[in-house]
């Protein structure tokens, strides 16, 4: 059976888990919530660090805790790999010995991959004789990251790896991250509190509050409810499933096409006919009843609203289907009401092609 399900209930400090869910076995899941909301300690009831009073465990079929039968395998008999915030590599190690670390000791019959591929995909094969301290924070978590797949483990969990990282050595790691979640064959459970970050790899997204899990579903759907804490973030925007279709060179464009139309984006260099998920921030979408004359604005689409949710502070956020395609736009009370925006209002949207989030 695929799957990671779960029932964690743990007291410590104060703070309560009460968390249960079923998790897609294949992918990257994303867990979400505010700092204390319990994402690590979530991650840590999984890994078997803590061990929770009353908890049940299965990822794809096997059970790892089951407290009514008193079943509880230790962490370092479950498959799993795991990736800090830091990336904790045995400084007296060159890289080389650091990956094969747990890859010695994973019985042969178990090993999957192997060094050379998985120093391909994280773009660490020219490490291998340097120590760590000869590393940058990037080339650190990538080295990590990669002693973690050398285990073999069933099932990966990440814990805000980015974190402890500035953002041009974020910008660094990104690609191999969306790599190893193009090509990766196991679950991974990925903690983050960054909107940007898991809008780039995530597939699933799980809402955690206060030690509860307050909604999971599609990554896309999450982002296009205007009822989730997210939609209330400044950062809020909805996840669009695009395909390139082609580049013009001579104004520095690419063109995208999705379900609702086209967009058009400042050049990317990858290659035509490649899937890409986009994020258009809803402070960035601007609504009109008529379509607009000449403006500076490349991207208009037609659309129709399906939700509107007053914010407060004289803000509405919008939720509007393009085609199929969920759009967010947030305006204000007064736009609201000079355009009698209501359910079922077609209107057009006008996409700032500087503010997709790519």
């Amino acid at each position: 059976m695929s799957g990671i399900e779960f029932c964690f209930e743990r007291k410590q400090d104060g703070f309560q888990l009460h968390a249960e869910a079923t998790l897609p076995g294949i992918g990257v899941t994303a867990l979400f919530g505010a700092s204390g909301s319990g994402k690590t300690s979530l991650l840590r009831c999984i890994a078997g660090l803590d061990q929770a009073e009353n908890g049940h465990l299965t990822v794809n079929g096997e059970c790892w805790q089951d407290s009514s039968r008193g079943l509880f395998v230790p962490p370092h008999r479950r498959a799993l790999g795991y990736v800090f915030q830091e990336a904790a590599l045995f400084p007296h190690l060159r890289v080389r010995a650091n990956l094969e670390y747990g890859w010695r000791r994973t019985p042969g019959r178990e090993r999957k991959g192997n060094l050379n591929h998985i120093c391909d995909i994280l773009g660490i094969g020219e490490l291998l004789q340097r120590y760590p301290s000869q590393l940058s924070g990037g080339e650190k978590q990538r080295v990590a990251l990669g002693r973690a797949l050398l285990n073999s483990p069933q099932l990966l969990l990440m814990d805000e790896p980015m974190a402890a990282l500035d953002r041009p050595r974020k910008a660094e790691i990104m690609p191999y991250l969306e790599r190893l979640h193009a090509e990766a064959d196991i679950p991974i459970l990925y903690v983050t509190h960054d909107l940007e970050e898991l809008a780039r790899i995530a597939d699933h997204l799980v809402l955690i509050e206060q030690g509860r899990i307050l909604k999971q579903g599609p990554l896309a759907e999450m982002f296009a409810s205007i009822d989730l804490p997210i939609a209330k973030d400044e950062n809020a925007g909805a996840i669009i499933q695009t395909r390139i279709t082609r580049h013009d060179d001579g104004y520095h464009l690419t063109h995208l096409q999705f379900c609702g139309g086209e967009i058009l984006v400042s050049r990317i260099e990858r290659a035509t006919g490649e899937p890409l998920n986009i994020r258009i921030h809803a402070r960035d979408v601007s609504l009109a009843l008529q379509p607009p004359g000449e403006s500076s604005i490349l991207n208009v689409v037609q659309a129709v609203v399906t939700d509107i949710l007053d914010q407060g502070a004289g803000r509405i956020m919008v939720r509007l289907d393009a085609g199929g395609a969920p759009l967010l736009a947030r305006i204000t009370h007064k736009s609201q009401s000079r355009l009698g925006l209501q359910i079922g209002t077609a209107v057009y949207a006008q996409i700032k092609s500087v503010a997709l989030s790519i």
